[in-house]
């Protein structure tokens, strides 16, 4: 259904430091600038883009909004957890646990305040 998500971001270098740390613990690769000065990470058809606003307003979280990044399994999301936190990012509600219908869920907020989630698909 999406082509990508774009967040923006008032530090590309600190954004990169975090999501570096976060997809390659995922089994992804770092990210790479294009020629716009946008942050890209491709993965299996999926993108996250990550730029400086283009109105020049700082950048700002969505409110009540979150990004689901997939995870393979539940050591994946506990690795993507501990290098987001060690990288800059806040642990946010619950600490990692298998929700009832089996998914492996994590939540962390990025450096620049967006709300994101690893989880596997559900088990039952």
């Amino acid at each position: 259904m999406f082509t990508h998500v774009m967040i923006g971001s008032n530090d590309l270098e600190r954004s990169r430091n975090f999501y570096d740390a976060t997809f390659v613990a995922l089994g992804g690769k770092p990210g790479e600038m294009d020629a716009r000065g946008r942050l890209i990470y491709a993965h299996e058809g999926g993108r996250l883009m990550i730029t400086k606003p283009i109105d020049g307003k700082p950048a700002t979280a969505a409110n009540g909004g979150t990004i689901g990044i997939a995870a393979t399994t539940p050591d994946h999301v506990l690795a993507w957890h501990a290098a987001g936190v060690a990288h800059g990012g806040m642990a946010i509600e619950s600490p990692p646990t298998e929700r009832p219908n089996g998914a492996f869920v994590a939540y962390l907020r990025d450096p620049d305040g967006n709300k994101l989630t690893a989880r596997t698909h559900p088990m039952k």
